[in-house]
């Protein structure tokens, strides 16, 4: 496995790592990705661990809390290998997507994340979504009274703008954006450089479009009501963009079977292997998933591979 030093902090992170929203299985109220047992779930970040992914990146809003839960239980006994990621401001309730980032809200959101975790201290934390309800100036102050008091080591930011990122960072020390980014999805590779021109860490997640670039897919999927993916992920799953997706990962496979590896670790090491990019988040639901993962650490893709893809990928996406 490759690391990678998370921005200015004393944070070396995997240039995989694991993302759990998957692993928080079916919970009544919230996204899906289906039936998950537990037992499983808490094997794969175990076997994460064991395999050198030590960012594991979660959030309250995963299964209501239940995903801290299980990150909590895997990590029990070895904290010291995890750098654990959890987010604050988002949550679901009757079916509706709510943000709250008021001072109050916030501290007892992480004193419950502490508590489902089992850790007396995050990582990372990070605002998850803007909440324009509340003024950012709040919401970072108490964000810092947190960290001075021992239970945040550093903050950070997700799917935040450039507008709002330069706001952010006259009123704390921001150390890393976290953005969606893949192959599929390059609308914030703008904001992605001009954070590590910062000396700013930057982890991406949707790393292998919620599966759409693994390579598993020949033909458009229908996911159950209440999965992820139909809301979230839906222009990948719809056409055209589907279809265009499908031209792009069998080039993909071509450059895969080059290699004898799975395509999934071709798109895995684009991400990783953009210079911008502190760790690819990827989400797995089981250890052989894991495993796959895990060896996109383990080699790179040439430049001649990588110049491949960004011309099919032109071709494809029909950009002049």
């Amino acid at each position: 496995m490759r690391y990678k030093k998370l921005g200015n902090t004393d944070l070396n992170v995997s240039t995989v790592g694991l993302g759990t929203w998957a692993l928080a299985g079916s919970v009544a109220g919230s996204d899906s990705w289906g039936v998950m047992d537990d037992r499983v779930s808490e094997d794969t970040i175990r076997h994460a661990l064991e395999r050198g992914i030590n960012l594991i990146d979660t959030s309250p809003s995963y299964g209501i809390g239940h995903g801290e839960e299980v990150v909590g239980r895997a990590v029990m006994g070895q904290r010291h290998k995890a750098v654990i990621v959890t987010k604050c401001g988002t949550f679901k309730k009757d079916g509706k997507i709510y943000r709250d980032l008021r001072p109050e809200a916030i501290r007892g959101q992480l004193e419950g994340s502490l508590t489902r975790l089992g850790t007396e201290y995050t990582d990372l934390y990070l605002i998850h979504w803007p909440d324009p309800s509340t003024p950012l100036s709040d919401t970072l102050g108490e964000l810092c009274r947190l960290k001075e008091e021992g239970k945040i080591r550093y903050i950070g930011v997700s799917n935040f703008s450039r507008e709002l990122l330069d706001e952010a960072r006259t009123m704390a020390d921001i150390v890393c954006i976290q953005p969606q980014f893949s192959l599929l999805a390059r609308e914030s590779e703008g904001l992605i450089q001009y954070a590590h021109s910062l000396d700013m860490g930057v982890l991406t997640y949707g790393s292998l479009g919620a599966g759409i670039l693994s390579g598993k897919y020949d033909k458009l999927p229908d996911f159950g009501v209440g999965d992820a993916r139909n809301r979230f992920y839906k222009t990948f799953f719809s056409e055209p963009m589907f279809s265009r997706s499908m031209e792009l990962v069998n080039v993909l496979r071509d450059i895969a079977g080059e290699h004898g590896r799975p395509v999934s670790q071709v798109a895995i090491n684009w991400v990783a292997q953009q210079p911008w990019v502190t760790s690819a988040i990827v989400g797995a639901k089981n250890e052989g998933q894991i495993e796959e993962n895990a060896m996109a650490g383990e080699w790179m893709l040439s430049e001649n591979e990588l110049e491949k893809i960004r011309s099919a990928y032109a071709d494809i996406m029909e950009i002049n």
